[in-house]
């Protein structure tokens, strides 16, 4: 085959080809069913586009190819095995970094190749081959690039604790941030199409790019814990924004493509969780609410005055004749590694003849479908995960909601408080049962930081241990009955 006849329809059937893929992929994924048929067809259609990409180039240095592949392979491989499955969250939000910083660094790389070391006295817009519309994009991909990459490891810290999960708020943090916007975006325009000189150039280029960065930690900073799972969907919105502008960059259709499927995609899940938290966006991320589980301390006890708690014993007797039983996992049942011994106390409870369900909130746990994610490992079947619109109703004729590790999302605050912070939050109506088992390590408050009015609840026992332990001393006492 000539070389015009694989440019003119080998290339572009091949880059058509991944980007039907990458739809079907996503597509795929929506679904727990579907999920590793959409991740095996959306790997596929990345092999295809960097073969085509290849291709396309023509000729390249294989020994770059070769040591890419081996190191970001080696690295891809080694987390999946070590990572375990309460880690996702944060390895999620370093996905997203990463895929920002490629992308910034690719239209780094563009600037440099075609602008700098071509550069005569002519700015960007002036330089051969390169347009305005590639000045534009260049601009914005490192933009939206550097503040993904810097943004998300934020994320990552005060997802895995190593930085505070309360909001951090900044004095003048707004004028701060608007002030970097206007600067980032404005050096940029002004260094492409209007600096000649190659060293101010780059060295602008480098301005933008330090500002980006310093605009993603300063975006992040003032988000409390109980946003996280908005953030990162966020977050995942901006790397496949700052993507489909590399696409325009570089001219590949592809890339365009598949960066707009994860923007859209994420932006879509965003809203999705701004509704499950009857919160908007703008109040996610200028709001500054949502602090970090403290622990729980004395200070929290005094808050309530009627509770009443048990251990798996006493637990194990409200169950032994129930008919119909609920279970609602949270982030406590990620921490405590509990989904197998979940899974294992379900399957128990069938023997006994007992309906046992699910009920997921949308943004239980640290990401958007994290106890999706959870249970599926420990081979829960799909259709007992009920979404929480379907599964409220059900609560009036449920005998028994087993409650582990989740804390605001079960909060009847958020219908019957007026005043309170999460007051009009869709949350999971468990007091409706007629008894709620509360597996929780202590009276501490949630990530929304209030105390939560169910743990008074007559209906209510407080099961104070580890969600596991809690969990298997329950299983242990059932099989001994």
């Amino acid at each position: 085959m000539s070389s015009s006849f694989i440019a003119t329809t080998v290339v572009p059937v091949l880059y058509l080809l991944s980007a039907i893929l990458f739809i079907l992929g996503l597509k795929g994924l929506t679904r727990v069913r579907s999920a590793q048929r959409g991740n095996a067809m959306s790997a596929l259609a990345m092999l295809i586009a960097a073969v085509a990409a290849l291709v396309e180039m023509g000729t390249f240095d294989l020994q770059w190819i070769v040591l890419g592949l081996v190191i970001g392979g080696g690295i891809g491989a080694l987390a999946a095995v070590r990572v375990e499955m309460t880690g996702m969250p944060e390895m999620v939000a370093l996905f997203n970094g990463s895929g920002g910083a490629a992308s910034a660094l690719v239209a780094a790389s563009y600037v440099w190749l075609n602008v700098i070391e071509k550069s005569s006295g002519e700015t960007a817009a002036n330089t051969a081959g390169v347009g305005s519309a590639s000045a534009v994009t260049a601009v914005l991909s490192m933009f939206i690039g550097a503040l993904t990459l810097s943004g998300s490891v934020v994320a990552y810290g005060k997802l895995a604790g190593k930085i505070s999960g309360s909001p951090i708020l900044l004095p003048g943090r707004h004028v701060v941030n608007l002030s970097l916007i206007l600067g980032a975006l404005g050096l940029g325009a002004y260094t492409l199409f209007t600096v000649t000189d190659p060293g101010s150039i780059a060295m602008y280029t480098l301005v933008v790019m330090g500002l980006s960065l310093v605009l993603g930690i300063m975006l992040v900073i003032p988000i409390g814990g109980a946003d996280m799972p908005v953030v990162i969907s966020l977050l995942n919105s901006y790397s496949g924004l700052a993507a489909a502008a590399t696409g325009f960059v570089l001219q590949n259709n592809v890339l365009v493509i598949s960066g707009a499927l994860v923007g859209a995609s994420g932006l879509i899940l965003t809203q999705i969780m701004c509704v499950a938290m009857n919160r908007t966006l703008a109040n996610v991320l200028f709001g500054g609410f949502g602090t970090a589980d403290s622990g729980g301390g004395s200070e929290d006890n005094r808050d309530y005055t009627n509770v009443r708690s048990g251990g798996p014993e006493e637990a194990a007797l409200v169950l032994e004749n129930a008919e119909s039983v609920v279970i609602v996992p949270g982030y406590g049942l990620a921490v405590a590694q509990a989904q197998h011994t979940v899974k294992e106390f379900a399957s128990e409870l069938e023997k006994r003849g007992v309906k046992v369900t699910y009920g997921i909130h949308p943004v239980a746990g640290r990401m958007p479908g994290h106890m999706n994610v959870l249970l599926a490992e420990a081979d829960v079947p799909y259709e007992q995960l009920l979404e929480m619109d379907v599964v409220n109703p059900e609560f009036n004729n449920t005998d028994v909601v087993v409650v582990v590790g989740a804390n605001d999302v079960v909060n009847p605050a958020a219908e019957k408080t007026p005043g309170s912070p999460i007051y009009g939050m869709p949350v999971l109506q468990v007091w409706n049962a007629a008894s709620v088992i509360m597996i929780k390590r202590s009276l501490s408050p949630g990530f929304a930081g209030i105390k939560n009015e169910l743990f008074e609840y007559d209906n209510t026992m407080m099961l104070f241990e580890d969600g596991k332990k809690a969990v298997q001393g329950m299983l242990t006492e059932l099989k001994s009955l």
